[in-house]
């Protein structure tokens, strides 16, 4: 490969600004169905909190678009929480991705892990998003407030040995390793987000490298794969896409991406629908996925 590796600078400088959001107020929140690890199809309330954003600058993220630059006061997160669970309705289990890591301490003040864990005490599980680095003491004494089952998504990304160095995450294969085996150990469950085509590959190895990916996320211990079809949208990547060195994936990549994560039943995988497809050309088979997402099982199509 020949193109650099990507700093945290050369990212900064190709941000377009971030969106206004507010320091008491989750930037958007929703109920959607999902298939749980027992089979249920269960209710998921999603909350996207708004905060500082992640220490790490990754080459493909866009969710700092919509986070603060400054860290949120204590009890801002448990006031933006109590807030959209009041619009809401009901649900089996609640999301609380916070476009960074719920463990950094800058975005998620661990003063309020009280008053969190309170307002998803009648949550069965609770899921929240954090870098594999930063699964560690804080993780660990948060899940011990909880009442349900816990659960960490992690950017696995890819297992392409040249690619993930170059998406400056600052992780290593090994760091992914050693947190999931943690949680696990802790009676947590692991949920991996996975990359289909990030950049530095053509359609073809991007599929191939998803694939993989799945392969290595389940054999570290985790029980469900989020796989991700990169998008532009953030400025590096356009850059990237200019210099011939990104693309996003085809929707017959990310098909087959999913047919066999699938196929493997190593556990459950979703797909991610946001701003895939050609509008109206491929509404059919993107609703196919949706299907998918809900069945857990490939249909034909």
């Amino acid at each position: 490969m020949t193109h650099p590796l990507p700093t945290d600078d050369w990212v900064l400088a190709r941000r377009p600004p971030r969106n206004a959001v507010a320091a008491d107020r989750p930037y958007a929140f929703l109920v959607e169905p999902e298939p749980a690890a027992d089979g249920r199809l269960v209710d998921v309330a999603t909350l996207f909190l708004s905060n500082r954003e992640c220490p790490f600058r990754c080459v493909m993220c866009d969710l700092w678009k919509n986070t603060l630059a400054e860290s949120v006061a204590p009890g801002q997160i448990p006031e933006q929480i109590r807030w959209a669970l009041a619009q809401l309705p009901a649900a089996h289990h609640l999301k609380l991705y916070n476009a960074g890591s719920f463990f950094d301490p800058r975005a998620v003040p661990p003063a309020d892990y009280a008053a969190i864990a309170r307002l998803a005490a009648p949550f069965e599980r609770v899921v929240v998003e954090c870098h594999p680095r930063l699964v560690g003491r804080r993780c660990f004494e948060f899940q011990a407030l909880l009442a349900g089952q816990f659960e960490v998504a992690m950017g696995l990304e890819t297992v392409h040995p040249d690619v993930l160095p170059r998406l400056n995450k600052g992780m290593t294969l090994a760091d992914f390793t050693r947190a999931a085996a943690d949680l696990r150990a802790a009676g947590a469950a692991v949920r991996a987000f996975i990359l289909v085509r990030p950049p530095f590959l053509t359609d073809a190895e991007g599929l191939e490298w998803a694939k993989r990916s799945l392969d290595f996320a389940f054999a570290a211990g985790a029980e469900c794969c989020s796989l991700i079809p990169t998008r532009a949208g953030n400025g590096a990547m356009e850059e990237l896409a200019a210099q011939g060195h990104f693309a996003p994936p085809s929707l017959d990549a990310v098909e087959a991406a999913f047919e066999y994560g699938l196929g493997l039943r190593a556990g459950r995988v979703f797909v991610d629908l946001w701003d895939i497809g050609t509008p109206g050309a491929d509404a059919a088979r993107v609703a196919r996925l949706g299907r998918m997402n809900l069945s857990q099982k490939v249909e034909a199509p």
